[in-house]
């Protein structure tokens, strides 16, 4: 059986972000990401500081852990990283035997490389990032990935980007323009992931800069904007 290396768990907590914002659920912290975004909230998973910390699990491993974490009072894993996308047959293993127990998973990728067990999780989130990233999106698999996606029965699946500045809202405009039919979610980037103690009233004015850019766009008429919900209430904390 295949191991999927696993830097961290916790929970249950409750969904900050995108299509599943507001569920309690479970996460799984996969290693290794193909990116090196400028502001990454979870650099460890992938710059080596945490290396020490991974530990390679089959999915009977994940499972019994977080069963020993929560017992019964879950329905719901997120499978996130790092990129999760970038392992292969061990994340199908686990997301079946999940939903085998009546489990649903959900998962976050940048779309930047396609597997097919993404058509199997129950809600994906699909986070190109913007120019603040520093990294590029490759349109070419994005496209892929889309394409793959809309022909699956089996997916809810949605996009969503994080908006820092003026260019990253225009380059959400052009994410939105290309996928209209996908439902869409914007969020304002937390641009200090390191502040400690209450961090509420600068997200809190992000999020109204972004509110009065999307409510001034008829280009957005269809979009959703959230807050990061989970760093409203417990800020940077780890394991939140």
């Amino acid at each position: 059986m295949s191991k999927i290396p696993v830097i961290e768990m916790f929970g249950p907590t409750i969904q900050g972000e995108g299509a599943v914002i507001g569920v309690k659920t479970m996460f799984v912290r996969t290693y290794g990401c193909d990116y090196r975004c400028s502001w990454c909230d979870s650099a460890f998973t992938w710059d080596g500081s945490a290396k020490d910390k991974v530990r390679m699990l089959e999915a009977d491993d994940i499972i019994r852990e977080l069963t020993e974490l929560a017992a019964d009072n879950f329905n719901c894993v997120t499978l996130s990283g790092g990129n999760p996308a970038l392992i292969g047959d061990g994340m199908m293993e686990l997301i079946v035997k999940l939903q085998e127990r009546g489990i649903k998973v959900a998962i976050e990728t940048q779309g930047s490389k396609w597997q097919d067990w993404l058509s199997r999780v129950d809600m994906l989130t699909i986070s190109p990032k913007p120019p603040s990233s520093g990294m590029s999106t490759d349109w070419t698999v994005l496209e892929t990935i889309m394409n793959r996606m809309k022909d699956t029965i089996v997916s809810s699946y949605s996009l969503k980007i994080v908006v820092f500045n003026d260019e990253d809202y225009e380059y959400a405009r052009i994410v939105h323009k290309r996928y209209p039919e996908v439902p869409f979610f914007l969020q304002p980037g937390n641009d200090n992931v390191t502040e400690e103690g209450d961090i509420s009233a600068r997200l809190l004015g992000r999020l109204e800069w972004l509110f009065n850019k999307v409510i001034a766009d008829p280009g957005m008429n269809n979009a959703h904007v959230l807050p990061q919900l989970h760093a409203l209430i417990w800020y940077n904390k780890r394991g939140k």
